[in-house]
């Protein structure tokens, strides 16, 4: 997985949503710490769940992500 890939999905995503990043990690059930360190590529080793939780807040798929 390239992780680049992923932090411009995500941010390209949630900014065409209109949602900022407590309203994402809110819809992902994730912290909005969490979220800023994917977006700004920090976050190690993101899980596949994660990853699914992030695609379904974001209305596309996994691999639309990755």
């Amino acid at each position: 997985m390239n992780s680049r890939e992923l932090v411009d999905q995500v941010v390209k995503r949630r900014k065409a949503l209109g949602l900022s990043q407590a309203e994402l990690a809110e819809k992902a059930d994730l912290s909005r710490n969490y979220i800023s360190l994917i977006e700004r590529g920090e976050a190690m080793n993101v899980s596949l769940k994660v990853i699914g939780q992030l695609a379904l807040a974001l209305g596309t798929t996994t691999t639309e992500l990755l």
